[in-house]
Parts: C-alpha cells; structure tokens; sequence
C-alpha cells in the first residue's frame, strides 16, 4: 500500500465492483476470446429457454444485457460467443478476489455478492487506497475491477457506476445533488422501475425532489418504513459503516425455466415437489425452522406472478410441502400453460443475525 493505516485518519466507504466478472472470467480461461463479444447464459444454448447472465463490453455495444432472453440477445449479436454458465468456476474467482480484499491493510469486507463488495477503511488518501485496491486484485487474479469511494454505503454503491470500467469515483455528501440531484430516482440503489413509477405518482421525478419531499405522502404510500426510508435514499444517507458480521440467509429459493411449457397438474405438482425438496435441503442445511413461503409462477409467454403465504413455524418437510401445494391449488390459474416456477421458503433469524437490510434491486 502507499501509506501506512492511520486509526486517526477519516473513515471512509470503497465499494469494490469486478468488471464484467462472468464475462471476465471466461475470457481468462478462453483467453482467444478476448476483445470478442461474449454471452453466458442458461446452457449456452440460444434454442433454450435462458436468459443471459452476463455479457462483455463488446456484447453490450449490440444491445445486450443481463436478463435478456438468450434467443433475443443471440439476435441482437449474431457473432457472439454465448457460453454456459459455470458457478462452481465464479465461486472459486470470487473467493480469490475476496481473500484479496481481506488481505489489504486496515480493511473491513463485507461481501454483497460474487463481484462485489463494500470495504471500510480508515485512510488519509482513499483514491490512493483504491487504486492499490485494483492493483492487488488485478495482480491475485487478474481480473479488473472499480472502486466507488463514499461517506454512505448508499452513496458508495451508486459511485462505482461513475467509475467503470477500471476507474475510481468518490461520491459525498459534499457533491451528491451535484451529480446526483437531477438524476431520475431509479438511478438511487434501492429504487426499481415499480417504485419509480409510484413515486412519479406522487409528483417526484428527481432525486432532488425525493430527498425534499414531504414525509407523510411518502407514508401514506409506502407506509411507515419505507417512506421515510426512500427520502432517505434520495438524500443518500444510510449506513456509514461497513460489517463483516456473516451474512445469514433469511430464506433459501429454487426456480426453473421449463423448455416446454407445463399445462398438466399432475406435471406442475411434480414440478413443484421437485423444487421444494431442493429448497428444503438448503433450508436443513441451516438447522432453522420454516415460517413463509414463497410461489413464483410465469405463465406464457412472460407473466409473473408470486404468491405468498405464512405459516405456522415447522421443520416438518412434509407440512412444508403440503402448504405449498396447498398455496399452489388455490393461486395457480388452471389451465393456463406454465413456463417458469419458483419455490421461495423463509426461515426464523437468529437474534444477532445480519440479514441485507441493505437496499437491492431483486425481486425474489
């Protein structure tokens, strides 16, 4: 590093984000694929029902990008290469990065996903932190990443996508409404296309004006906790702190895209005691009991709809299954043909259990 960790020296918020990282590592192990436009999704297989999981600069220039129906982006870029994803292989490039990030002075990782993480560090000169940041990954792994410099963990976030690729952007309470202030509010982590257009309803467009609005229509709106939570986006306050406290899962989910559709009930239930048996084997994994449930169904062509149900708290994998399939025979519509089903089970926390209160942008 270029300086020595002062206890001392302002504590600062670096959002550390890899590069195009399933992208990235592919080309690292297919290194003559390099500067070409790569798709990883489903398979690799555009015939499939997929979507892409990750697509390369070069990809993006043709319109792609993740979520996208691999049959739509192999239209979109017909020179691409499209792979199969490979977890196993982005676990083992995540962990090494991570280890890295672990191993650099002063620092405090928590980790938000496969490529990307928030570290807390006291430091005089954060540019220089980051840079030696990006250094060291690009030495352990040789994978690029960018670095968002914050006072928030909010602001820390939404600063890296100034900084990509390979850059570094610090952004603070000192220049928030200068870069942020005009900004549509989906461009607040945090805020999706269905908030956005709630609170265009309400007369808010901007980020400035999220973060001046009134409390009590955002209340009556979002009720309680939320309203007062998104003004707080928009100002973009939050969490200063990074914690590397472990991560606890406050529930496990399976999902499939089917390549034909389902239509019989005797083919959905089977559909249905497939996934939950998989969901239940991760939720015994934990030792927690279950207390809700979650059911995905997308009906063709591309409708989705979830459903959800408490129940009373159980271990029992049989009483798990038939609240399931009990929730499936009252919400699923019949006779209408199925091409996606997802199983979602929440468990009890414990106590002192961290559990990403931190905004996302998922749905499920």
């Amino acid at each position: 590093m270029t300086e020595p960790i002062d206890e001392g020296a302002p504590y600062w918020v670096l959002h550390v984000d890899l590069d195009q990282f399933i992208a990235a590592v592919e080309v690292l192990r297919r290194p003559e694929l390099a500067g070409k436009p790569v798709i990883v999704g489903g398979r690799g297989d555009p015939t499939e029902r997929a979507v892409v999981s990750t697509a390369s600069y070069e990809a993006r220039e043709f319109g792609v990008g993740s979520g996208m129906p691999l049959r739509i982006a192999a239209r979109k870029a017909p020179d691409a290469v499209i792979l199969p994803v490979d977890a196993e292989h982005y676990g083992e490039a995540s962990g090494a990065v991570m280890a890295t990030l672990r191993a650099q002075p002063g620092a405090t990782v928590q980790v938000l996903g496969w490529d990307e993480a928030f570290v807390g560090v006291r430091t005089a000169d954060p540019e220089a932190y980051a840079r030696d940041v990006q250094r060291a990954v690009l030495k352990a792994t040789r994978l690029h990443c960018s670095v968002g410099i914050g006072d928030t963990l909010v602001r820390t976030k939404i600063a890296t996508g100034f900084g990509k690729p390979q850059g570094v952007f610090r952004l603070t309470a000192a220049n928030w409404f200068e870069v942020m202030g005009d900004r549509p509010t989906i461009e607040l982590w945090g805020v999706g296309s269905k908030v956005s257009r709630r609170l265009a309803g309400l007369g808010i467009a901007t980020v400035t004006e999220l973060a001046r609005a009134e409390l009590d229509p955002l209340v009556a709106e979002f009720g309680p906790k939320m309203g007062p939570w998104y003004r707080t986006l928009g100002r973009g306050e939050g969490e200063r702190l990074v914690d590397d406290t472990p991560w606890v899962a406050r529930g496990h989910s399976r999902e499939t895209t089917y390549q034909v559709d389902l239509a019989d009930p005797a083919e959905i239930e089977a559909a249905l005691v497939e996934l939950t048996g998989q969901v239940l084997d991760d939720v015994a994994a934990e030792g927690r009991p279950v207390i809700g449930l979650t059911l995905k169904v997308r009906y063709a062509p591309f409708l989705t709809k979830t459903y959800q149900r408490r129940i009373s708290e159980t271990s029992d994998r049989g009483a798990v299954l038939a609240a399931l399939l009990g929730l499936a025979a009252d919400r699923i519509e019949p006779g209408r043909p199925i091409r996606l089903l997802g199983v979602r089970a929440e468990m009890t926390m414990p106590d002192d259990a961290r559990d990403g209160h931190t905004p996302t942008r998922s749905g499920w």
